[in-house]
């Protein structure tokens, strides 16, 4: 079988299928793999991700992916997320010793960015959620409503608006609330900080991207398989109104007995012809599918300006800020316990400063998602910009040198969430004898996220599977809710 596109939903279908015996050919036009989630080296030798990807507890199928391959202990995970804002007030979100849906009660209740009016606004809402599981019924309005409008019904304040719900959400969907579907927005809330204790842990890669996937190739290749890099798909083959087979460059065909096709949205649109879309009505409506742009700006700076790895400020352009050359450092040993905030009984006091001391330069990658206005700027321009509120934010920072800095626009990044978008997004299945889809903007149940991506392709190798005879199953369930949440809908669902 032949796999087109060696992103993450590519990568996944072809490890699956390659583990359930089938020969697989992986055939991806860039000289790597990773597609959106990879990383590139500079002219002077520097590896820079293409955009800092993460992932969370509540990702159970990335999760199974990078065990897959090898890739687990590539992931550092961090149990505290640290805000800043321009104020200079330092938040923090963590659970405690109580039980879900409880367990940030105390780090929320010392949230210093935050007004007790937008705390009590922001519980309201919560509330709500927890009362109907994740799901209430207002997000199952014809069309769907914003994410927006949604808050607004749940009577948030401007404070809990702008420093809470589009902090986490637009760096979580890469979407502004007002062109985000709420059934996606309330999702990450409910499965990341609501249902479980761990749901909300974050994992960030202590390696280049692109170095997460040096097991997937070899995972494909010890099953018999093939990964083909440098290989743009131009064409399909038709006969008698199926698809025979695949044409690339210097008209050379490759045929198999089935296909995935695991390429961004637009770009299958183009490549699709018009009696295949005909063909499969699903097909014919992907450029209805809009997409959302993230910018990601690198700076190396002379001296250490950060000793967290990783910050969120609020108010601000910059939404995150990682600090890679602690990221990097020892990528098997997890950093929980590096951020300057005062450490908990069981944590080393000087972490920080030791790791601080071995360093006379580091590396920063800045993310800004949804970034719209950030297109048309110059890169000298968003260079500026960010410098000023990277300074502002970052006191060490005024006084250190700017050694260089890239900037990397993607400007179609990701699919836009936007309200009612499910309706246009095609399943992995189509009415193509033979022709199956991977990727995250098919109907995964999530936006567009690493673990929507896996999920996709997982769900492509089933579906395959299930054509030939001989089904298997590679999905993971949802994590498990946990304390009370475990208890009342155990007993919700007994009554």
């Amino acid at each position: 079988m032949i796999v087109i596109g060696g992103g993450l939903a590519g990568l996944a279908a072809g490890v699956a299928l390659a583990d359930s015996a089938w020969r697989v050919r992986l055939f991806e036009q860039r000289p790597f793999l990773g597609g959106r989630a990879t990383s590139y080296v500079l002219p002077d030798g520097e590896h820079v991700d293409n955009c800092q990807h993460v992932t969370l507890g509540c990702c159970t199928n990335l999760e199974d992916f990078y065990r897959r391959v090898g890739a687990s202990n590539k992931i550092k995970f961090f149990d505290r997320l640290a805000f800043l804002d321009p104020q200079g007030r330092r938040g923090e979100i963590r659970a405690g010793s109580l039980v879900a849906p409880f367990h940030f009660a105390g780090s929320f209740a010392s949230f210093a960015p935050l007004t007790w009016l937008d705390k009590l606004s922001i519980a309201r809402a919560m509330l709500n959620v927890i009362q109907h599981a994740g799901d209430p019924p207002e997000l199952h309005e014809p069309g769907g409503i914003s994410m927006l409008e949604w808050l607004r019904r749940r009577g948030q304040s401007q404070g809990a608006i702008d420093r809470f719900w589009r902090v986490v959400l637009v760096s979580a969907l890469d979407e502004e609330l007002d062109r985000t579907d709420a059934r996606f927005g309330v999702d990450v809330f409910w499965k990341a900080f609501l249902s479980s204790s761990t749901g909300y842990r974050m994992g960030v890669p202590a390696v280049p991207l692109s170095n997460l996937y040096d097991g997937c190739k070899a995972e494909i290749e010890r099953r018999g398989g093939e990964v083909i890099l440098r290989s743009p798909v131009r064409g399909l083959k038709l006969e008698t109104g199926q698809l025979a087979g695949v044409r690339f460059d210097e008209n050379r065909e490759e045929s198999a007995d089935a296909y995935i096709f695991a390429i961004p949205h637009i770009a299958l649109a183009e490549l699709l012809p018009e009696s295949l879309k005909q063909a499969d009505p699903a097909l014919a409506h992907l450029d209805k599918i809009k997409t959302s742009p993230i910018t990601g700006v690198h700076f190396w700076f002379d001296r250490q300006v950060m000793d967290e790895p990783f910050l969120t400020l609020l108010d601000a352009a910059i939404q995150w800020i990682f600090n890679k050359t602690l990221l990097y450092e020892h990528p098997e040993q997890s950093l929980s316990s590096v951020f300057p905030s005062t450490p908990a009984q069981d944590e080393p006091k000087n972490a920080s400063s030791v790791s601080a001391a071995r360093h006379s330069s580091q590396y920063l990658q800045l993310v800004i998602s949804a970034s719209y206005d950030l297109l048309q700027k110059s890169r000298e321009e968003i260079i500026d910009l960010c410098l000023a509120e990277l300074k502002h934010a970052l006191p060490k920072a005024r006084d250190a040198k700017l050694l260089k800095a890239t900037v990397i626009k993607e400007a179609a990044a990701t699919f836009s969430p936007e309200p009612g978008v499910d309706r246009w997004r095609p399943s992995q299945t189509t009415k193509i004898p033979g022709l199956y889809l991977a990727g995250d903007w098919t109907q995964t149940g999530w936006p567009a996220t690493m673990e929507g991506a896996v999920r996709s392709g997982y769900l492509a190798a089933e579906a395959l599977l299930r054509a030939s005879g001989a089904p298997n199953a590679f999905l993971q369930p949802d994590l498990a809710p946990d304390g009370f949440i475990a208890m009342w809908l155990g007993n919700s669902r007994v009554s």
